[in-house]
């Protein structure tokens, strides 16, 4: 079915501009969201400090703390919990494991700085290219990083840097530094034996199937891979963390959420080499969606592939997602939603409101079920619905502004499971092109503002079903 919709000057309908609110607290968007959400267990640690300096921790940054910080959390663990102390320093470690019912607390003016020796990270799993991230737990309980220091993963000395993404200056500087180079001259890597086993980059700090889980206000940089990302875990609270990665760094995500239960992330900022905060959700569950009852609320995410960003792993399936009172600023997309056949699954009650972006360099909203993959309207590889399929249904998306974008809103689906449903409710976006759609059922536009520069303002084919009211 086919809905041709003419637009005056380029504007559909009339709505004003909604401002973005002020973030209210953390409490309120827990009991506010729109479906059930259930409140989120949070870790607490007795009243017992352990200082790394009492085990010989030295903060020059020459001496490898890496034993008396170990030493530090296995006696606070050991003695039932507490908060292991990081004073002001510059404390050089290898990977630190944290145990449960440890606070690892950084003072303030703290920073570990993690060894750029690659050997001091040991093989992690049976796979010999995969070695121990620079902050790990596994299996753990009631674990907390807290504090107004900051980590260093020592990103520069793992990852590839693509030419297409530094000045001429820039890059003259880096062969200056060593390194080696792709065969085509277009990708430096750090050494030789990271290129040949790129899948070695470790992220930064890896949680996996922790509880209760709190990330308060430290300073996460520099990533070799991902910053900050926990898989298969529960309760989890990130408050007000800052995460920076340059914008060259290469799979220099944010945040990843990966099929994790019960997640807050609150006031954090980001500025990302890719996306900036992330769900991701592989491998089915007997018991339902991989990843549920998220909120990501009053957050800022700057340069960065995507704002807010679903996938592209999503064969796990999630639901019960809640963004709100956030703003995005010189992201390549604002609100992108990703995945392809092979990896996808089913992503549905997703809720976005008030919303504030500006100076997206590509689209303001994507929907991309093509991503990485044969183009639209070419066929891939899996003709058929299959359990890998993607599925993007039930998003409600209301009060979102986006003062200058390439694209307003591109939605593509699959032939055989179009994007559906999806309702936009008072967004106002100013673009060069306006809506494109194809694949695509129910697609519902309600007090909707483009403000655009190419005519028309929607543009769609015979398979796609866009409504205006």
């Amino acid at each position: 079915m086919k809905t041709i919709v003419f637009a005056l000057a380029g504007l559909v309908t009339c709505a004003a501009a909604h401002a973005q609110p002020a973030a209210k607290e953390m409490s309120w968007y827990i009991h506010n969201a729109p479906f059930k959400m259930p409140d989120i267990a949070q870790p607490g640690f007795p009243d017992k400090t352990f200082r790394i300096t009492d085990y010989g921790a030295i903060g020059d940054g020459h001496t490898l703390c890496t034993d008396a910080i170990r030493k530090t959390i296995a006696a606070c663990s050991a003695a039932g919990g507490g908060h292991v102390i990081i004073p002001g320093g510059n404390w050089l470690t290898g990977p630190i494991e944290l145990l449960s019912n440890v606070d690892l607390h950084l003072e303030k003016d703290a920073l570990v700085q993690f060894t750029s020796d690659h050997s001091a990270y040991p093989a992690l799993g049976p796979r010999p290219d995969a070695v121990m991230p620079p902050l790990y737990a596994h299996d753990q309980e009631n674990i907390a990083l807290t504090g107004e220091g900051e980590m260093d993963g020592a990103g520069q000395t793992w990852r590839p840097v693509k030419k297409e993404k530094q000045t001429s200056e820039q890059w003259r500087q880096l062969l200056s530094s060593g390194g080696v180079l792709s065969a085509d001259g277009k990708i430096w890597w750090p050494d030789k034996e990271d290129m040949e086993h790129p899948n070695r980059r470790p992220v930064m700090v890896s949680f996996v199937k922790c509880k209760r889980i709190m990330i308060q206000g430290v300073l996460l940089r520099n990533s070799p891979k991902f910053v900050f990302y926990p898989g298969h875990c529960t309760d989890l609270t990130l408050d007000h963390v800052r995460i920076y990665n340059d914008w060259w760094a290469q799979n220099g995500d944010g945040i990843d959420i990966s099929a994790c239960k019960r997640v807050m992330i609150y006031g954090c900022t980001v500025n990302a080499g890719d996306d900036g905060i992330c769900m991701k959700s592989s491998g089915a569950s007997p018991d339902g969606p991989a990843l549920e009852d998220v909120v990501i609320a009053g957050c800022t995410v700057l340069r960065a592939h995507g704002g807010f960003v679903i996938g592209s792993n999503t064969d796990g399936g999630m639901h019960d997602i809640f963004v709100s009172d956030c703003a995005f600023s010189g992201t390549d997309v604002g609100l992108r939603f990703k995945s392809n056949m092979g990896r996808g699954g089913l992503v549905n009650d997703v809720y976005i409101q008030d919303i504030a972006m500006q100076n997206i360099a590509k689209e303001a909203v994507l929907f991309d079920t093509y991503y990485e993959d044969a183009p639209a309207g070419v066929t891939q590889t899996h003709e058929s619905h299959t359990d890998k399929t993607p599925e993007f249904r039930d998003f409600h998306i209301s009060r979102i502004t986006c003062k200058g974008a390439k694209t307003a809103i591109s939605i593509t689906g699959l032939p055989q499971m179009p994007v559906s449903d999806i309702r936009f409710d008072k967004v106002s976006i100013t673009a060069e092109k306006g809506l494109i759609a194809t694949q695509c059922r129910n697609i519902d536009l309600d007090h909707v503002t483009l403000d655009v520069s190419e005519k028309p303002a929607i543009r769609t084919d015979a398979t796609a079903d866009v409504r205006v009211h």
